[in-house]
């Protein structure tokens, strides 16, 4: 709290201060007078204000050099004495105003005195202290125009303090400071606001300012980056809020055309400008000029608080300023809009308040001249719009796109003015064609195939939620890179479609698409994005009155369309090349698992020849496979707009699009399931399970009806495999006949139409397996027994052991050797008549009443119907030509089997059948093909049994042992490449398939012998290690069918311990592998000697 509050107490302890400063003026004096003020009250300093400021000012005053020092402590003082108290006369503040600027006057130069860094700093905030402290309306009585060569000193001496100091801290001083001279302070304590009249007083007073503080500013402004953001962001305020207070509309629309002479000297009064309609004109041009250069420096300023300045200057000068700055308003505009897009949240949220602001207040469509300006920009852009995307980088391409998308948002409604013109509309259609050029000369766009489509069936609701509904396929552009560019363009075509005259848009690009196969991709982009706008998704509408299309004329519209893409010639393109119809097939010089023997080298897989340069038919698939994936991604996206209208276009668009997804080609496959979604959710299906129910008798009879007339339909397959795998077994009684028909066509087209039909095969037998599993496991008696039998072996050794920890009698012995003679002469076939009387069951055969009779068989179920008539139709193809139709054949076959496998009545003869021919794949045939028919083999082993033992063990057996045999000296040597050879993929398969075909087939001992001599080299440590666990396995197989033959193979190789006799009245027995040391096999048989035991 002060000590002296009142006056007289004031005025005793500082009037000693004072007269020995005016006496003699000394830094010292100056510190000591404020030392005491800041003792004093603000009510009795106010009183003691001249009093005091007397010695300051006439220390201000006196001629002659005087210390900086000394200057600066006595600027520091009066501006302490102006914070705490009012200036309440005019001439006071005068006088102050200019002895303060006089202390940086340099006689000899315009620009400021040459002094130190401080005393300017303390000269600018004292200027600033004094216009705050002017008291009333003394600030607005200020300005009159007398005042205008002070001020202007003033104003030139803050501007090149601004544009020319290096200290950062000035700069930003003398900024605020002409703030303040301009009356555009922020702070509370600005005065009121002003009245017309003296707005427009004040207008005219600093209009005389305007071309010095405009050009200084636009200095300022677009200098260098380093000189730090906040500096250019007061700069940019400052010229704004000037400009926008001189030139405001409101303003001038008040201004007389006859110059009233004010009562000042001619000096002055040459000063003051009259804002009449030439001065507007001239004044009007030079700020474009200025408002270019600073839109063109601050657009792309590294600071995102900068480019948020821009925007506020934008808004000001089109708010207030849209008659008198017209000609400015394309580059404001185009500022405006080319931040729309900005990497700054808040810059784009600023840019997008300011677009509806002048959306509501019709700020330019409401203006002929604005919404002209805008039209003859978006006619120059698009013109310009091809050669930029050319010619400019990523960055340059999304500036001129975001000022494209940005003039259509201000546009609105207005757009159809532009769009009405031929001229305007077929520039701005030829530039969004050019420009959407997609790079079609990727090989790998025509490579990429899909041969089960299980993406399609994979695709359940919750994923395909999630997954947003505008989410389209990743393209490649001749003209660009960025995804960001790309999806500018989108939000163009939306807004276009949107605002613009929906009917003659697509007229207009529907003509286009018509013209020539370069523009329809592009066009068909185009239509699909002008769908969507017109719908309102994803679209910010500025323009609350707009009037969007009705549900009805989209509807039509999206019919048109929909009939147009599903059209003979524009759905059915060439995407690939066809074996059917060329004739190529991909074949091995090798065949058959002979070709095992011959080693790795042999095994080269034949590929695509590559191409050094895309040949025009491999651009052309390319071409046309992106054309029905855009075409199929507008289906989706037509959906969408509609929603449940869409249903009312179901019945043509659902056919075709099911079709697609059974493409072979992976983006068109693709397209199609993500367009089946689309639907699905559109239309209010659950899944694509429940819309293919629901429409599946449309489906079928459009099935039936097309394979009547193959020639001209050849695709119903397609629909039935995308049908199966995404139903239930509820559509199974529908498709029964159908399938019947897909049957019959087989026969007739089997030489041309095979591998389609294959596939549908294959698709339907995986539904089948996957609608009707198999409760009951045939093999898994056969496999108990087995099991038991082996836990029997297993018995005896432990019995044995047991005898050693023990005392084993001779009569033990003989009992053990008894028994074993006997099993012998069982597995022999030597058992005596009344071993069999005893083993004749004594109880009749229960008869079942409910039995139907020895010749009335019940009828088969329609899925083991289907799975028989396929079957034989498999049995005839297994000699096909084509390697291709032979594998898809052969995974048809064991589908086939894992059907059949509940009713061996079928599947035994069925099985009887095939088997020359699996033969025949197996030992002679392409080594893709050995590998799908062992497949299959062990798939029949393991449902048939008994039934294939003999077969097996006579016409493959030997040849599948003699190629392990051959081929293992080569896996040993081969280096760990040849993992990856077709060689190591052929041993390795028949390695896991013969333990369990051993198993399930209860080979005999000499049989079995066979096998563990071929595969016994593979348990060397010398083969890779997947060949050692294969064969492992193997052996884990063959302990479980004969424990006792098994333990003295391996033993024979190697034994860890010398084998004791049971008993001492036998001899010890001398075994190969108890004499031999550590071979490459010894690790092996150590672990499956611990499995044994």
């Amino acid at each position: 709290m002060a000590v002296f509050d009142t006056p007289e107490e004031a005025f005793g302890v500082l009037r000693p201060i004072c007269v020995r400063l005016t006496k003699a003026q000394t830094v010292e004096t100056v510190e000591q007078l404020q030392a005491q003020l800041q003792a004093v009250s603000d009510s009795a300093l106010q009183s003691l204000q001249q009093y005091v400021l007397f010695p300051l000012r006439f220390t201000l005053k006196t001629p002659g050099p005087k210390r900086e020092r000394l200057l600066q402590s006595v600027v520091e003082c009066l501006t302490f004495v102006l914070s705490s108290t009012c200036v309440k006369e005019q001439e006071l503040l005068r006088e102050l105003f200019s002895e303060l600027s006089a202390c940086l006057y340099s006689p000899n130069s315009q620009k400021p005195a040459t002094v130190s860094e401080e005393l300017k700093l303390a000269v600018i905030q004292g200027l600033s202290t004094l216009m705050h402290s002017a008291y009333g309306d003394i600030v607005v009585t200020f300005y009159e125009p007398s005042i205008l060569p002070r001020l202007g000193f003033a104003v030139s001496l803050l501007l090149g303090l601004a544009e020319q100091e290096k200290s950062k801290q000035i700069k930003i001083a003398a900024l605020q400071c002409l703030q303040v001279l301009l009356l555009q302070c922020d702070c509370d304590e600005h005065p009121r606001s002003l009245e017309e009249l003296e707005q427009k007083q004040l207008g005219d007073l600093f209009a005389a300012f305007l071309p010095g503080i405009s050009t200084a500013l636009t200095r300022v402004i677009t200098g260098d980056f380093k000189q730090g953001h906040s500096i250019i962001v007061c700069s940019l305020k400052i010229f704004y809020r000037t400009v926008g207070f001189i030139m405001a509309d409101e303003q001038l629309r008040s201004i007389s055309t006859v110059q009233e002479k004010p009562a000042v000297e001619h000096r002055v009064a040459k000063l003051i400008v009259h804002r009449e309609a030439d001065w507007v004109k001239n004044t009007s041009a030079k700020l474009t000029i200025l408002l270019t250069k600073i839109i063109e420096g601050v657009s792309a300023h590294p600071h995102w608080k900068v480019r948020l300045e821009l925007i506020e200057l934008v808004e000001a000068l089109l708010s207030k300023c849209s008659q008198s700055l017209v000609e400015s308003a394309g580059p404001l505009l185009k500022a405006l809009v080319g931040l729309l897009n900005d990497e700054n949240p808040e810059v784009q949220a600023q840019c997008h308040k300011v677009l509806r602001h002048f959306a509501d207040e019709k700020v330019v469509v409401g203006n002929r001249a604005f919404a002209d300006v805008l039209s003859e920009h978006l006619h120059s852009l698009a013109t310009s719009l091809p050669r930029l995307m050319s010619s400019q980088d990523d960055q340059g391409k999304l500036s001129t796109l975001s000022l494209l998308l940005g003039y259509l948002k201000l546009l609105g409604p207005k757009v159809n003015l532009v769009l009405n013109s031929v001229a305007h509309l077929q520039r701005l259609s030829k530039a969004l064609i050019q420009v959407l050029e997609l790079d079609v000369a990727d090989v790998k766009i025509v490579e990429e195939r899909c041969w089960n489509s299980d993406h399609l069936s994979a695709a359940s609701p919750k994923a395909s939620a999630a997954r947003p509904w505008n989410q389209i396929q990743r393209r490649y552009f001749r003209f660009f890179t960025d995804e960001r560019v790309f999806l500018l363009l989108r939000q163009i075509c939306q807004l276009l479609g949107f605002y613009g005259n929906l009917y003659l848009l697509v007229d207009h690009f529907m003509e286009l698409y018509h013209e020539s196969v370069v523009y329809r991709k592009q066009a068909a982009m185009i239509l699909n994005e002008l769908v969507t706008g017109a719908a309102g998704l994803e679209v910010e509408n500025l323009h609350e009155k707009h009037i969007q299309t009705s549900p009805e004329e989209l509807r039509e519209i999206v019919a048109s369309i929909l009939e147009e893409y599903t059209s003979q010639e524009n759905w059915y393109l060439v995407t690939c090349m066809e074996a059917e119809e060329v004739g190529e097939e991909l074949t091995m010089p090798l065949l058959g698992l002979q070709a095992i023997t011959s080693g790795s080298h042999t095994f080269q897989v034949t590929s695509f020849p590559a191409f050094s340069k895309p040949s025009p038919a491999i651009c052309s698939m390319n071409s046309n496979i992106w054309q029905i994936c855009i075409q199929l991604e507008g289906i989706g996206h037509f959906a969408y707009a509609l929603g449940a209208d869409f249903r009312l276009l179901l019945m043509s668009a659902l056919y075709p699009v099911l079709e697609k997804a059974g493409d072979q080609t992976l983006l068109i496959s693709q397209a199609a399931t993500s367009a089946l979604m689309d639907v699905c959710h559109a239309c209010g299906y659950k899944s694509l399970q429940h819309l293919i129910n629901q429409n599946s008798d449309y489906l079928v009879n459009g099935i039936s009806l097309n394979l009547r007339h193959l020639s001209l339909h050849p695709h119903p397959p397609k629909v039935l495999e995308a049908m199966l795998r995404n139903s239930d077994a509820s559509l199974l009684p529908l498709v029964a006949d159908v399938v019947q028909d897909v049957l019959a066509a087989l026969d007739q087209f089997y030489d041309k139409k095979a591998t389609s039909f294959v596939s549908v095969l294959h698709t339907l037998l995986a539904a089948l397996a996957r609608w009707f599993p198999d409760t009951g496991d045939l093999g898994q008696p056969q496999e108990q027994s087995v099991g038991e039998k082996g836990s029997h072996f297993r018995r005896r050794p432990a019995a044995l052991e047991k005898g050693l920890e023990e005392s084993t009698t001779a009569e033990d012995i003989e009992q053990f050797l008894l028994n074993y003679l006997k099993e012998k002469d069982v597995a022999h076939g030597n058992v005596s008549d009344s071993d069999n009387e005893e083993e004749e069951p004594s109880d009749p055969p229960t008869v079942d009443e409910n039995d139907m009779g020895p010749d009335v068989e019940p009828p088969l179920p329609v899925q083991i119907q289907i799975a028989t008539d396929v079957m034989e139709r498999c049995i005839h193809l297994l000699s096909d030509k084509s390697l291709k139709i032979r594998l898809k054949v052969l995974e048809v076959l064991d589908l086939c089997v894992v059907v059949l496998q509940s009713h061996r009545n079928q599947l035994l003869p069925l099985a009887h059948r095939t088997w020359p021919s699996l033969v025949h794949r197996l030992t002679n045939d392409d080594p893709l093909a050995v590998l799908r028919a062992f497949k299959v083999l062990r798939t029949l082993g393991g449902k048939c049994g008994d039934f294939l033992r003999s077969r097996f063990c006579k016409d493959v057996l030997p040849k599948l042992a003699g190629s392990l045999v051959t081929q293992a000296p080569v896996s040993a040597r081969a280096g760990p490449v040849y993992s990856h050879t077709l060689a190591f993929k052929l041993q390795l398969a028949v390695l896991q398939g013969l333990g369990p075909l051993c198993e399930r087939l209860d080979l005999g001992e000499g049989d079995l012998n066979k096998v563990a001599d071929a595969c016994l080299i593979y348990l060397s440590a010398k083969q890779p290690v997947k060949l050692q666990e294969a064969a492992r396995r193997v052996f884990l197989h063959l302990m479980k069918v004969d424990p006792d033959s098994t333990w003295l193979l391996l033993t024979e190789l190697y034994c860890p311990e010398p084998l004791k006799p049971p008993h001492f009245s036998l001899h010890p027995v001398q075994l190969r592998g108890a004499a031999s040391q550590h071979n490459p096999y010894t690790a092996n048989v150590l672990l499956l000697l611990r499995e044994l035991q």
